[in-house]
């Protein structure tokens, strides 16, 4: 096993948790907490990702040494790694909940290749200091899931973390997986996440909670320093070590804002609900961050939560993840207030989330209808597209996939009857989405972009293939078995989202019937 190069700048720069014994208590004057992975019965390695190997300077050799497969599995640590959990809080559903932390992930540390910087970071190894009412463990499913959603978002061009490995541990955990009171034995696995910070909205947000605002103040600095160097160059403020100025402060939450904009934007634009957008679950970089209970639309429907925890209040429902963006920016400000004299930078940060949102939002769906340009009659135009599609049941994938090839002299909804769900919804529609397209193809007429351009770029913006629920679940079915074949398939297929397959048509069917309330493919809970 070839030498890595660690460097762990986390661990050694901020201040640790002076107790060393692994017991779940409130950690306080510190950011992180010792504490080793805890072995598994037999590592195996199901699944890897080779880009994020390379990126790593991980060879296929290197992912298969029995080394790797021991560490990637917590049984042991290569040299220069160096296992901690991180302290952190949050708001929950709307909640604050006190101090959270890293409660089944454990970080190997931070690894430099090409003087880049990578956090590696086992979700499913073991307990922690922040573990609560669990037993850090993480199940097959919800592993595989997180696996195959973090490389399926990157290629789609979604800001995200990354997935190294999935590994099977060989042991049982026990889940309630709907919190119904029935508990069963499940398989285990770890997943190696992979990202250059996974620092959450609340870890600043739990040192603001609890006052200690010398420490909150070097945090800010770090962050700055290590997450935004490239930022921070072009800054007219220049950083004063473990404290910060008002001015950068609030010009480094403006970026912040920005990113988080941009992200949800993209969220939207590929069909994408994360389901659990409490604010530690919010990254700090501005990449989409714990993959437990999303989902993917397939009926178009702006209500819909794939989280079952969340299917009264509809909280982190598709619609409403722009709201949430926001909300989840405003605890952030408010914990960063605590150090500055008056809010009104903060305030204007927002201003700019709710400018940069409205304007990527408007750059996806120009480049998802095909407009050449925006123009103020394009938004009555597109939300009644919405809204027909949510009335009709209309496959969001397949609706924009097929929109370009309709026939704009003479448009007719019958060229994309393949993306309803049912008769009835196209039969009670039909005449409807006839006099949208008829509209549609009147808009279109104004463009002089050629029919090739505009078709390479609707291509560009709307994926033929995303990661639907049901075709997890069935990754997840055969996984169980010991087969990883639809593993592999999938990650071959997600690399190139956009252009079409040989031989890959079953990936483009919308949901099928028997998957439309079957656990795992419709909604899920935060269990894993």
């Amino acid at each position: 096993m070839r030498t890595l190069n660690f460097d762990n700048r986390f661990y050694r720069e901020l201040p640790g948790d002076a107790v060393t014994a692994n017991y779940t208590r409130q950690v306080k004057d510190a950011l992180w907490s010792n504490v080793m992975p805890t072995p598994v019965k037999a590592p195996f390695l199901m699944a890897y990702s080779s880009d994020v190997a390379e990126m790593l300077g991980l060879s296929d050799a290197d992912m298969h040494d029995p080394a790797m497969v021991s560490a990637l599995g917590g049984n042991q640590l290569l040299e220069g790694m160096q296992p901690y959990a991180t302290c952190y809080g949050g708001h929950q559903f709307g909640n604050w909940a006190g101090q959270l932390g890293d409660g089944r992930a454990i970080y190997l540390g931070e690894l430099v290749h090409k003087n880049q910087r990578f956090e590696l970071q086992l979700k499913g190894a073991g307990e922690t200091p922040y573990s609560r009412r669990a037993d850090g463990r993480a199940v097959l499913r919800s592993s595989l899931r997180e696996f195959l959603c973090s490389e399926a978002m990157y290629y789609l061009g979604v800001p995200t973390t990354r997935a190294l490995s999935l590994v099977k541990t060989g042991d049982q955990v026990v889940r309630d997986m709907f919190y119904d009171g029935n508990p069963q034995m499940e398989q285990g696995a770890i997943v190696c996440r992979v990202a250059p910070s996974f620092t959450r909205f609340g870890h600043f947000e739990l040192l603001a909670s609890r006052g200690n605002h010398a420490l909150l103040k070097k945090m800010i600095s770090f962050t700055i320093d290590r997450d935004f160097s490239d930022w921070l160059k072009q800054q007219t403020h220049s950083l004063t070590k473990d404290e910060p100025s008002t001015a950068l402060i609030e010009a480094w939450f403006t970026e912040i804002c920005e990113r988080t904009a941009r992200m949800i934007a993209h969220w939207m634009r590929v069909g994408f609900v994360h389901g659990v957008m409490n604010t530690d679950n919010m990254s700090i970089t501005g990449l989409t961050i714990d993959y437990g209970p999303y989902g993917w639309i397939d009926n178009f429907d702006p209500g819909w939560t794939p989280n079952t925890t969340d299917a009264q209040g509809k909280r982190y429902c598709f619609g409403r993840q722009h709201d949430i963006g926001r909300w989840n920016l405003e605890r952030l400000a408010d914990a960063l207030s605590t150090i500055l004299p008056d809010a009104v930078g903060l305030n204007h940060a927002l201003d700019q989330y709710e400018a940069v949102y409205t304007q990527s939002l408007i750059d996806a769906l120009v480049g998802k209808f095909g407009l050449d340009n925006w123009q103020d009659s394009d938004g009555e135009l597109i939300n009644r597209c919405f809204e027909l599609m949510t009335r009709a049941e209309v496959d969001m994938t397949l609706f924009f996939t097929n929109l370009p090839h309709i026939n704009l002299a003479a448009p007719n909804i019958a060229d994309l009857k393949i993306a309803f769900y049912t008769e009835q919804g196209y039969t009670n529609f039909e005449a409807d989405f006839n006099d949208w397209l008829a509209q549609y193809a009147k808009r279109m007429a104004q463009s002089t972009e050629s029919t090739v351009a505009r078709h390479a770029r609707m291509a560009s913006h709307n994926p033929r293939y995303v990661l639907r629920n049901y075709l997890a679940q069935e990754a997840i079915d055969l996984a169980e078995q010991g087969d990883t074949s639809m593993i592999e398939a999938l990650l071959k297929l997600l690399r190139n989202p956009y252009t079409e397959q040989a031989g890959m048509e079953r990936f483009e069917q919308k949901r099928p019937d028997w998957a439309r309330h079957k656990a795992g493919c419709s909604m899920l809970s935060c269990s894993s």
